[in-house]
């Protein structure tokens, strides 16, 4: 099992910036990509951002330029700064951790809100 615990959410007005950090511990070694995604209301679940074992990041087009993700293998953190917030980033952010294999698992935070005021 793998735990996920977010941290990092709150208002900010647009423009500004926010860090979101999630702390991963439990059976993490196999863990192959981990990333982070975001509901907004009334809308479903997206991918923002997400770092694969070796590196490879991949983004929300919505979200290139202005976000980074970055993971600290010692920390076993996975964190996305947030650059130049616009209203629409807005939402309920998820953490996600993916083991592939012959069965695929995901695992997911409990999440963390952002709003962006304009």
């Amino acid at each position: 099992q793998v735990q996920l615990v977010e941290s990092g959410g709150g208002l900010v007005q647009a423009g500004g910036s926010l860090r979101l950090s999630c702390a991963a511990s439990g059976i993490i070694l196999s863990i192959n990509r981990a990333g982070w995604y975001r509901q907004a209301p009334g809308k479903q679940r997206e991918l923002v951002a997400v770092i694969e074992t070796g590196g490879y990041t991949n983004y929300a087009d919505s979200v290139k330029g202005r976000f980074t993700i970055s993971r600290d293998n010692i920390k076993n953190t996975v964190n996305l700064q947030m650059n130049t917030l616009k209203p629409e980033d807005t939402g309920v952010y998820y953490c996600n951790a993916r083991r592939s294999g012959l069965v695929r698992t995901d695992y997911w935070g409990q999440g963390t809100q952002v709003t962006v005021s304009s």
